[in-house]
């Protein structure tokens, strides 16, 4: 384990810096916002862009490994939502911490991380569950917290979903980059380059962006935070595990990839989508940062064991 921690070390010591950035008002909570916006429409666009924009769609799609990703994480959501509701909490702060149970940082994190540790083959897994994560479990929450409101279960909702799926440029990106490969249209060389270099700022500057974010968390309700780190952190990736090798035989790599996936601590954009409908966002806030404290050792050791 100690290699893979001196291999996973610098990615924790990127978010450090952030956080004391962040913690010290070096970076104030505007210039993170800023710096976020930076990595989120530009620099990890153009690496998820390139990256797509070199695969083949075949090598991308795997039935399995969707699967058994979704089954894994539906599974322990399951289990966030049984204990939510024996807790008598309503249905949209149910839902807000079933999120929290299953929803790592795939994009900011794991996409970054992963390819520098496992190479450019680990690019079609990760995107898999980003897409998912981001198709599904980003749909399933907005309406459960609209239905749970009393709203009715209408076509504007659907539209409202549809629309921000199509605004997320992670979204925006890995579709016109998976396009893109279909019609195998070369990259100019100049376009490489800029892409290259503009993508090459998004590690770094998401890892900066997360520990910047959390100087502002606070860690309120620790308990329950505690609750849904473990469910994140150990729950999901076991029952990812479980499903991928067990039940739907996901090849090695694959598997491998998307059980790392699901070791990620909680996904930032959690708390955006729960301060934006007033759902708990001080107990969304204590699990990210908890669980990101956490993951310095058990991400490590489920990346550790997964190779």
């Amino acid at each position: 384990m100690l290699p893979i921690l001196f291999k996973t070390l610098p990615f924790f010591a990127l978010i450090g810096l952030g956080y004391w950035a962040g913690r010290t008002r070096f970076f104030s909570q505007e210039a993170t916002a800023y710096l976020t916006k930076f990595v989120f429409y530009f620099a990890l666009s153009a690496m998820i862009f390139r990256f797509a924009a070199n695969l083949e769609l075949a090598q991308v799609w795997d039935g399995r490994l969707v699967a058994a990703y979704l089954w894994g994480t539906a599974f322990v959501y399951g289990i966030a939502t049984l204990v939510g509701f024996l807790r008598k909490l309503d249905v949209a702060t149910n839902a807000v911490e079933a999120q929290c149970a299953v929803i790592g940082n795939a994009g900011f994190l794991g996409l970054p991380m992963l390819a520098l540790l496992f190479g450019p083959q680990a690019i079609g897994p990760v995107m898999l569950v980003l897409a998912t994560d981001l198709i599904v479990f980003s749909s399933l929450i907005v309406i459960l917290i609209t239905v749970g409101r009393g709203g009715r279960m209408s076509p504007g909702i659907f539209k409202t979903i549809g629309i921000g799926l199509i605004k997320n440029p992670m979204i925006v990106a890995m579709a016109t980059g998976l396009l893109w490969a279909g019609f195998k249209i070369p990259i100019p060389t100049p376009m490489n380059d800029f892409l290259s270099i503009l993508g090459g700022a998004a590690t770094p500057g998401a890892l900066f962006a997360i520990g910047a974010s959390l100087a502002s968390k606070t860690t309120e309700r620790i308990e329950i935070a505690g609750w849904l780190s473990f469910c994140k952190l150990v729950l999901h990736p076991a029952f990812v595990a479980f499903s991928a090798l067990y039940l739907f035989h996901v090849d090695p790599f694959g598997a491998a990839m998307i059980i790392a996936c699901a070791a990620m601590p909680v996904a930032g954009n959690i708390y955006m989508l729960a301060q934006h409908y007033g759902v708990a966002p001080q107990r969304v806030s204590a699990t990210i940062l908890v669980s990101t404290a956490l993951s310095i050792v058990t991400l490590t050791a489920v990346i550790a064991w997964v190779s």
